[in-house]
């Protein structure tokens, strides 16, 4: 007997509602369906660029209340006027994050993920309102509570018009040259309260009912109680949540729609919750369609406690078509320097020594704390311990984000417990937002590094070369081209080292943390003194490349040994016109990944045939076994290519 939960369902007995595609006079509008639908060279050439970001999350409700009207929503007993009762909302809204805006862009912020805006149930689960916002029921309409009361979709279509408070906010974010990051959930819609679950809208219109599922939009397989089966993992409920049914092709049609709907107003990228209790082929196929129909979004997902030795977390950031966010490496932070482990930085080394595992490590989102995990102070109350953890999170591999309040020192410790440092006091890591002081050490020194990431293409793009290593001291160098950025930090007492290879250029450079000078002979540096909690920063800055078109090539899976190198070769002059003497080199970021920017002037525009090659001394190349790969190269702008390299054959 087929099981009806499994099965796929037709969608004969539901459509999404999507006034665009309905509007056969405004063809630009339309979500791309059909050949002539698309901007062929937009589709396949253009991309957007991440990695020299920096964001901010914010747990929307405890930021900023900038709209009081706004504050008792549709059910007054869940707003909390006097921020005592935690399982209530507090008032912060979209129109608080607008008036801080120019807060967070002095910060250094360029990124700005928000805790998910669409409407929640009324009601308290748990003896807590959906402050954080997981517990969706309506993906295609915002929480009252974060708009303005004329804004409600429920008393007018000002949603259609674009000029809705979200809509504004969009466009303050833009005009500061910010990105806004929506956080979006797939997995389930909303938990068992007085009777109902799973209680779903399109945009006002029920469309879904757990406990009247007659068109299987869900599982009814119960709660998880194996966390080590799969199956489970995918299928059953994650803490009473209403699990969809990701095999119902109505389902998907729903959601996916939605998203699309939000990402024509204006969002640039996407953080996606709870990955891995779908499987990946769901995630593929809404991968492939969203960046179908924003080619330039970026996507993340929350695999919950990934880390680079579990090897399904791993294929996920590999394969799904979305990057992760890196919890083992946020997890060797805290234990090294939040808990203070004896081992120290050997944690963080070990996380780094397993890079090569995924494809993209440099696109991996890194922190230190967040929404479900104590803060970083709660393990480690020392402000120059924090700022040491900030220092190491700003300046190594991966895209760092900072959760809100970070900056002012912001924790609470109510229901702390040390013997269990992987816990979560929730809702105490989602304290009230109530100083904005731009002076503070920590707000500077994010605002000094965000810049840092910007100006120097070593730390975003390049690769991370240890140089000296203890439980107490790390040093370690980033390196892309001939752009270098040498970093060293140390947790314990007062320490020299003797000799350290910076691998700067001679001569005097400038710590960005202290401005005291340093000299370094033959990318040597000797007797290099750290004292406590301290960090040293030497910036080295070489040529931009520049072009028309900037292509961003990375290679994965090719095996190299050392001396040997990868090369990118073409019938176009900046790939030297098939000669291989003349192809354009890679640089070297792991033993899995090698990586270039390739500007292209002459051939921009225009169709190209390319092919990789190891290039090895005194021997021949060993070029791809394949015909040649085929792109499009944009006119101007960004572009990425990703590929994996095919077994060569000696030329």
């Amino acid at each position: 007997m087929t099981d009806p939960y499994l099965s796929e369902v037709s969608q004969s007995q539901y459509t999404p509602s999507d006034p665009q595609s309905e509007d056969p006079l405004n063809p630009s509008a339309q979500s791309p369906n059909s050949q002539e639908d698309l901007d062929l060279e937009f589709l396949y050439t253009r991309d957007i660029e991440f990695r020299q970001e920096t964001l901010y999350f914010i747990v929307v409700d405890r930021f900023c209340d900038g709209d009081p009207r706004n504050n008792e929503g549709p059910n007054p007993e869940l707003y909390d006027p006097t921020h005592e009762d935690w399982g209530k909302y507090w008032g912060g809204d979209l129109q608080g994050i607008i008036n801080k805006l120019d807060y967070l862009k002095n910060l250094g912020v360029t990124a700005i993920w928000l805790t998910p805006l669409f409407e929640q149930i009324e009601d308290l689960f748990v003896e807590s309102a959906a402050i954080h916002g997981y517990w969706i029921q309506d993906f295609k309409r915002i929480n009252p509570r974060f708009i303005r009361p004329e804004d409600n979709p429920s008393l007018n279509q000002t949603q259609e018009e674009k000029n809705t408070l979200f809509d504004q906010l969009i466009a303050e974010i833009h005009k500061r040259n910010m990105k806004l990051i929506l956080d979006v959930v797939c997995n389930h819609s909303n938990p068992d309260i007085s009777g109902k679950k799973g209680i779903l809208y399109d945009d006002g219109v029920k469309i879904a009912d757990f406990n009247n599922d007659q068109d299987h939009w869900y599982h009814h397989y119960g709660e998880v109680q194996d966390w080590e089966d799969e199956w489970q993992i995918q299928n059953c409920e994650l803490a009473g949540l209403a699990t969809f049914n990701e095999n119902n092709t109505a389902y998907r049609s729903y959601i996916k729609a939605a998203i699309k709907q939000w990402i024509d107003r204006g969002v640039d990228a996407l953080r996606v919750d709870t990955v891995k209790h779908m499987p990946i082929w769901f995630w593929q196929e809404f991968n492939a369609e969203i960046q179908t129909h924003k080619p330039d979004i970026f996507v993340f997902g929350e695999w919950i406690y990934s880390h680079p030795l579990d090897d399904r977390s791993v294929e996920f950031a590999n394969n799904s078509g979305m990057t992760i966010l890196d919890f083992g490496l946020c997890t060797a932070i805290r234990e090294a320097l939040g808990l203070g482990l004896e081992d120290g930085f050997y944690r963080i080394k070990d996380v780094f020594d397993q890079d090569y595992r995924y494809s993209g490590a440099t696109e991996l989102i890194t922190f230190i704390d967040n929404h479900d995990m104590y803060r970083f102070q709660s393990l480690n109350d020392d402000p120059e311990v924090l700022h040491l953890a900030i220092a190491l999170l700003m300046t190594s591999r991966g895209i760092p984000c900072i959760y809100y309040g970070t900056e002012q020192y912001l924790y609470n410790n109510t229901q702390v417990d040390l013997d269990n440092p992987f816990g979560n006091n929730d809702p105490y890591n989602r304290p009230l937002m109530k100083r904005w002081d731009t002076n503070t050490k920590l707000y500077w020194t994010i605002r000094l590094l965000s810049g840092v990431r910007r100006l120097n293409p070593a730390v975003s793009m390049g690769g991370q070369w240890e140089k000296y290593i203890t439980p107490d001291v790390y040093c370690y160098v980033r390196r892309y081209r001939d752009s270098i950025l040498f970093v060293a930090m140390n947790r314990g007492e007062s320490v020299t080292v003797e000799s350290i290879d910076t691998e700067l250029p001679d001569g005097e450079h400038t710590d960005i943390m202290s401005l005291e000078k340093y000299r370094v002979e033959s990318s040597i540096l000797s007797d290099l003194t750290l004292e406590k909690n301290q960090v040293i920063i030497l910036s080295h800055v070489a040529e931009r490349v520049t072009g028309k078109t900037i292509v961003r090539v990375q290679l994965n899976g090719v095996n190299t040994q050392p001396g040997e190198r990868i090369i990118v070769t073409g019938d176009c002059p900046e790939l030297g016109n098939w000669d291989i003497a003349k192809a354009y080199p890679l640089e070297y970021i792991n033993s899995n990944t090698w990586f270039a920017e390739i500007p292209f002037n002459e051939s921009a525009g225009k169709l190209i045939n390319y092919k990789y090659a190891l290039w090895r001394e005194g021997q021949s190349p060993l070029r791809e076994n394949i015909v040649s790969r085929r792109w499009v190269v944009a006119s101007e702008g960004t572009v990425k290519w990703r590929d994996h390299w095919t077994s060569g054959r000696e030329s």
